[in-house]
């Protein structure tokens, strides 16, 4: 389904109408119609943190690598060792161009070695799809099977009990972090994953289109006297970057390094060639130009996406990613994109928020890391 709004043409999930029915306020949002929120972008945020939150993911994209040389094919096209995974095992990753820059973000779930689903970020479905089958030099085929899935993530500290109240999955509570199953759920096959993009536990649950209202529904039912609302792309953000979790378009960029990013953690250089890894591997023996921070703001005022940093010299330093006032921190913060000189946790800096500067300092990243008993 689709609308058009100006010259965009929308699309619409298979939980377009249940968004309405809920009240959901709906936006444009990387070339779909989604809810920003429904009870209010605050309330939805704390009940993921304190109980759970139902999000409509199926903008995302799901692309299938299968054939004798699937896994030396995503090997070469990301920069994580996917050599390492076993079946039923995910990983997170990240798609690299020639000069080091992030073209998407994904994560890689592991069938057999040759059988594979990655899910990448929904504006980037169609360009990563492009990236894989034109850098395709094995005996590799890719799949774009995004039409075909719904995908809704269940998340918070009570998502594991709403999840295993329905008949066959009392024991899915067992499913470690980063693992996935094919699981029956009301009677269709759901891809059942133990990943997320919230800071909370929870699953994510790639859902046959034709199945993905009757699953909403159920989840809601389920859930509600464990306190579950549905939520909307307001609370996913502000969710996200409390556990500075990036966003491709603000933390993540072609133009911006893995290593800029944050991202040196899943970059692997020893595993042997990659695209991109001479890029990388020249930044990694010459230092980075720019690091991705933390800060907090000093003074009243939310700084935002696109304000830029500066010393306290009145250099331009870099640029903020990210920015908002969130609850469950409850201060002003943000990412930002620095000259490396100046992201030493405690640095003080400024940022330009409408011709005002406002004072911040450096922080130590994740703003919020949840308890784990």
């Amino acid at each position: 389904m689709s609308s058009d709004i100006g010259s965009e043409k929308l699309k619409r999930t298979p939980l377009y109408s249940c968004h309405v029915e809920l009240g959901g306020k709906i936006v444009p949002f990387a070339g779909w119609e989604l809810p920003v929120q429904y009870s209010g972008v605050v309330a939805e945020h704390q009940a993921v943190r304190q109980q759970a939150g139902l999000f409509d993911v199926s903008h995302m994209g799901e692309i299938f690598v299968s054939g004798p040389e699937a896994e030396a094919a995503i090997d070469y096209l990301t920069c994580n060792d996917v050599k390492v995974l076993k079946d039923g095992k995910a990983q997170y990753s990240a798609i690299i161009n020639e000069s080091g820059g992030v073209v998407d973000d994904i994560i890689v779930y592991r069938y057999s070695r040759n059988f594979y689903l990655i899910c990448v970020n929904a504006s980037n479905a169609d360009k990563d799809f492009a990236w894989f089958t034109s850098h395709n030099k094995f005996k590799a085929e890719f799949q774009n099977k995004s039409n075909d899935f719904g995908q809704i993530a269940l998340q918070g500290p009570k998502a594991v009990e709403i999840l295993s109240s329905f008949d066959g999955l009392a024991d899915i509570s067992s499913l470690p972090y980063f693992h996935f199953q094919n699981r029956e759920i009301l009677g269709c096959e759901v891809i059942v994953a133990r990943t997320g993009y919230t800071g909370e536990d929870g699953y994510e649950l790639f859902v046959p289109s034709a199945a993905t209202v009757r699953l909403w529904k159920a989840l809601l039912e389920a859930g509600s006297k464990f306190g579950l609302v549905p939520a909307g792309l307001g609370a996913r953000d502000s969710l996200r970057l409390e556990a500075s979790l990036p966003l491709h378009g603000h933390e993540l960029g072609d133009d911006i390094s893995a290593y800029e990013s944050g991202l040196g953690w899943i970059v692997k250089l020893s595993k042997g060639d990659f695209i991109g890894r001479e890029a990388l591997s020249k930044q990694k023996a010459n230092g980075i130009p720019r690091s991705l921070v933390g800060f907090y703001v000093d003074e009243p005022g939310i700084v935002r996406h696109g304000d830029k940093i500066f010393d306290l010299k009145g250099q331009e330093v870099g640029i903020t990613t990210s920015g908002t006032k969130t609850p469950t921190v409850n201060v002003a913060l943000g990412m930002a994109l620095v000259k490396s000189d100046c992201s030493t946790e405690g640095t003080e800096l400024t940022a330009e928020v409408r011709g005002r500067k406002l004072k911040v300092h450096v922080v130590k990243k994740p703003f919020y890391r949840r308890s784990v008993s």
